[in-house]
């Protein structure tokens, strides 16, 4: 009973000073200059290879159908 008291109390204790090394997160913005990541256009990937017109149609393709009174009551 006393060896499991004491791994208990180390395991414990472990965790308690684990979370003493947490650094804060604090954010540095340098004026001017941005700090993500680039950004891309949305027909800019293996599907659409850079071609906007093909995006659009499919957008629209996926959203009409969507309609409820494009797709009919059905019932």
């Amino acid at each position: 009973m006393r060896k499991l008291l004491a791994i208990a109390a180390a395991v414990a204790l472990a965790g308690v000073a684990a979370g003493c090394g947490e650094k804060s997160s604090v954010t540095v913005y340098k004026q001017g200059q941005y700090q993500g990541k680039p950004d891309k256009q949305p027909w800019d990937n293996d599907q659409f290879k850079g071609d906007k017109l093909a995006w659009e149609k499919a957008v629209k393709a996926r959203n009409s159908g969507q309609d409820e009174y494009a797709r009919g009551s059905g019932g």
